[in-house]
């Protein structure tokens, strides 16, 4: 991988390589963009089959960053770190400590937080040797599980897309097909389920089935069956990549939104989507909610503050299907304009302030 040929084309700004013998750390800390404001991104650990693909996914993670970031409206850019290690096998303190020494060396750049591979205690030790991470246990005023908060944001975003699909944003009598029935999807049931909606779930979990049946009344389908149910709304909860070529055509659902990462297998599946009427809610502006509530974090957490800029959610939907039909975009792609159009006012504010700046100095000098 020709590493500064690929930065420099999805301008990238820095790569940092951290190793710590003792502990076993290997980590990579990408930053992507810093217009924002400090770059903010997960740190993942897993067991890469090389050290080129970890370098992938670090920058591939953390320019999905900057885009999360942006669409939800903070002043944060957007990072990633994975660390290359068996998350079951190869942790220990040292490790985590020596990763915030890194941290702390970035002077605030870039700030970190749980991901796949990574705990609270996790990041409880990186907190040991810096500020710059959330997400650390509540006793330290983090925010908690930040399950419930996604779940609202995902709400939140539903009834946007509802509203764009059908002319109401009501979800009562609407009939839902949840795939995947984990901590984030069980909430977003309640609060389908509070407001009249018609539930039908799937999960490999017989057991989260079986509440959501009990709590909810929800009817239960086998995994393969839930693309086609008869639904108003498809929210896939669960794995990545769900809308394919296979299940494109088995969907009857005028709605597609849901709380799982990835949920286009390719960009054409996004396509297609448009082409069939079908409306998509893309879902890292509609799972934002996770991160908007550990970002409130860096200013002493305030639930109720947090809980308000999760309902911006429904705004920023909308924003998304505005430039859709504007524009003539998939949503998919919608939503990257949105993001990129809130950077690129940023970076020309910036630039004129910086150049109005130098002109004054220049009077000054010239006086």
């Amino acid at each position: 991988m020709e590493i500064f040929s690929y930065m420099q084309e999805y301008d990238y700004e820095q790569l940092v390589f951290c190793q710590d013998e003792q502990s076993g750390l290997k980590a990579i800390i990408a930053i992507h963009d810093t217009t924002l404001g400090p770059a903010l991104g997960g740190t993942r650990m897993w067991t890469y089959a090389s050290e080129d693909h970890a370098v992938e996914d670090a920058l591939r993670l953390a320019k999905g960053m900057t885009y999360k970031n942006a669409a939800a409206g903070l002043n944060l850019g957007g990072g990633k770190t994975v660390i290359i290690g068996d998350p079951k096998q190869d942790k220990n303190e040292e490790m985590f400590r020596a990763f915030g020494r890194y941290i702390q060396g970035l002077n605030g750049r870039y700030i970190t937080a749980e991901d796949v591979g990574t705990t609270v205690q996790d990041m409880d030790l990186i907190h040991e040797e810096t500020d710059y991470v959330t997400g650390i246990s509540p006793a330290f005023g983090s925010s908690g599980n930040p399950s419930p908060v996604t779940a609202y944001g995902v709400y939140r975003g539903m009834k946007a897309a509802a509203k764009e699909g059908f002319g109401s944003d009501s979800l009562e009598g609407k009939t839902v097909a949840v795939q995947g029935v984990g901590n984030v999807a069980f909430t977003l049931c309640r609060h389908l389920h509070e407001e009249g909606a018609n539930l039908i779930v799937t999960d490999i979990n017989k057991e989260a089935v079986q509440r959501a049946v009990d709590e909810f009344g929800a009817r239960a389908v086998d995994p393969d069956d839930i693309y086609s149910v008869d639904c108003d709304i498809y929210a896939p909860c669960a794995l990545g990549a769900t809308i394919n070529d296979e299940t494109i055509p088995q969907l009857k659902a005028k709605v597609i939104a849901g709380a799982a990462n990835n949920q286009l297998k390719d960009t054409k599946h996004g396509d297609i989507l448009h082409k069939k009427g079908i409306v998509y809610t893309p879902d890292y502006v509609l799972n934002a909610g996770g991160v908007i509530n550990v970002a409130d974090e860096l200013h002493g957490y305030n639930k109720d503050r947090a809980m308000k800029r999760v309902e911006t959610i429904y705004d920023n939907v909308s924003r998304v299907f505005d430039i859709s039909r504007r524009d003539d975009l998939p949503t998919y792609a919608a939503a990257d304009r949105m993001a990129e159009e809130r950077i690129e006012r940023m970076r020309r504010s910036r630039s004129q302030f910086l150049q109005n700046g130098h002109h004054i100095l220049s009077r000054k000098q010239n006086g």
